[in-house]
């Protein structure tokens, strides 16, 4: 599969021929719950241990049964490294998540579904296996030689990447050396162009059936990686390369992980021209289950958003460590952090397994990609955690066979056994996205936080076209009162928690880490 080839026959994938069935409206564009996955754990179909596109395509009863409408994935593209990060060939599938093919059926059931799908995209680094690499190093000459940036004239010194580094060492023990693409030549722009465009509309025919929704932005910056070497890339590359791409397709979406993580974000929505950003702050900040720190990110976040802009809202994904690990497993609090995930405002996006209360957190096997595996770990299926589509792939061979140990049988935590226990955290999260989509005021409302006189209780107010819902969370391993400062007859949402109106206040009483929700009539 090779741009300059015509994408050898529209990348092979998209000729195939479906049966033809209606398909279902996509989600309007904030009534949206995203689905993360990392695809190499969730689903094999095949049998080699390595999760796979016809292993997600197999898996989407599962999905809209829990009330997903998008699904977002880590890169597709061919990597030496196991995250797919890093590229050796941007316009190659990894085969081990199939063929082409295979992609196409996976697109045209999302969107036969009524389904979305963004494209993860990191096109800022390349490794020494890419041909850009190997044709450029040492021959200035090269008509790959912008591809890279060079730190000498000869190409002779590919520029270093984020944090300085020139290599990384694989889960495999094998080393790769990386390098920085040079966004700002003609070259690499025109290329990045055609790229991303054939994603958005593959056979050109202005349908977008065969196209991705979205794109998730890894690692965007405006200097890349602080050098200096590639300066305000926000009006350079960014901003008119997605122009180009909404000229395409108006209705794209793009979604930046903004590379300062302590950002709020407002700078890529003001000046880099996407239309996300990532609840970074507010997510580390119902990790902590600190009011202070809620209080603190939760206006700036979701209040203070330039007009037409949304944040995603998220307690984990594959850089940080598991909610259930930062919870100690406690199943009351992740309760409440699915309510904070689904209830706050933005877009919802669930990480693969959070639903069951997987858990993970970064181990230290030194100085190698390795130590994230333990947040990427087979999604548990069965009671047993082994069976048919489980996705060990880090199990199977190499030094790292037995070092990982999340996937332990007979836990409680899997789907067989949740699915099986009305209290369990699956049920909750299919409970609160079916609450989700059914209140206009969660599904698009805007957010505000409610004061109260508790220093362990958290409230606020969605409030939407023609209904108004007020939340109260408690914070506390206690049960607690709380004198809300919201008034009106409130009718429950979610709870058994009956406010009464006192001097113009509503006092309401929640159990040990309760969550409540009333429409305020």
């Amino acid at each position: 599969m090779k741009l300059n080839r015509q994408f050898i026959l529209s990348y092979l994938l998209f000729g195939l021929i479906f049966t033809t069935i209606s398909a279902k409206p996509k989600a309007a564009d904030n009534d949206e719950i995203i689905y993360h996955i990392f695809q190499r754990s969730f689903y094999d179909s095949n049998g080699d241990y390595h999760g796979d596109l016809n292993g997600i395509r197999q898996k989407l009863d599962y999905l809209q049964d829990l009330g997903v409408t998008s699904i977002l994935l880590t890169p597709l593209y061919e990597s030496a490294f196991y995250h797919n990060y890093f590229a050796i060939d941007f316009e190659n599938i990894d085969p081990k998540y199939g063929t082409l093919t295979d992609y196409l059926k996976l697109i045209k059931e999302l969107h036969r579904r009524g389904m979305k799908f963004y494209m993860d995209m990191e096109t800022q680094y390349v490794t020494e296996d890419s041909r850009w690499w190997k044709e450029a190093f040492g021959n200035p000459k090269s008509p790959y030689s912008d591809y890279i940036l060079w730190d000498d004239k000869d190409n002779q010194k590919p520029s270093t990447i984020v944090y300085n580094l020139t290599a990384l060492k694989g889960y495999d023990g094998i080393t790769r050396k990386i390098t920085t693409a040079n966004l700002n030549s003609e070259a690499s722009k025109a290329y990045n162009l055609k790229l991303f465009s054939y994603w958005i509309d593959p056979n050109g025919d202005g349908k977008f059936d065969d196209g991705v929704d979205g794109f998730r932005l890894d690692h965007m910056m405006d200097d890349l990686d602080n050098k200096g070497r590639l300066p305000h890339l926000f009006d350079t590359f960014w901003n008119p390369m997605l122009a180009q791409l909404r000229a395409i397709n108006p209705k794209i979406k793009i979604v930046a992980e903004q590379a300062n993580w302590f950002s709020l974000g407002n700078e890529y929505l003001e000046h880099g021209g996407v239309d996300r950003v990532f609840g970074l702050r507010l997510c580390f900040a119902i990790r902590s289950f600190d009011k202070k720190l809620l209080l603190a990110n939760a206006d700036s976040t979701l209040a203070m958003l330039p007009p037409g802009k949304q944040q995603v809202v998220f307690i984990e994904n594959h850089d940080v460590p598991r909610f259930s690990y930062a919870v100690k497993g406690d199943l009351a609090k992740m309760k409440v952090g699915c309510a904070f995930n689904l209830l706050m405002g933005g877009i919802p996006a669930i990480y693969y397994g959070q639903e069951l209360g997987m858990t993970g957190t970064p181990a230290n096997f030194g100085a190698t990609d390795a130590n994230e595996i333990p947040d990427r770990q087979a999604f548990e299926w069965y009671k047993s955690d082994t069976g048919r589509g489980m996705a060990l792939w880090y199990k199977q061979t190499g030094p790292w066979k037995d070092q990982f140990n999340g996937d332990k049988p007979n836990d409680g935590i899997s789907l067989e056994e949740e699915q099986q226990d009305p209290n369990s955290l699956w049920h909750y999260y299919k409970k609160m996205i079916a609450i989700h989509k059914a209140n206009s005021a969660f599904v698009d409302g805007s957010y505000k936080t409610i004061g109260n006189d508790n220093d362990h209780v958290f409230t606020f107010m969605r409030k939407g076209a023609g209904q108004t819902i007020l939340v109260a969370i408690n914070l506390s391993d206690k049960e607690t009162g709380a004198s809300v400062d919201a008034g009106g007859n409130p009718v429950s949402i979610i709870g058994d928690v009956r406010p009464v109106l006192k001097e113009g206040k509503l006092a309401v009483t929640l159990p040990a880490f309760g969550v409540a929700a009333w429409e305020l009539k």
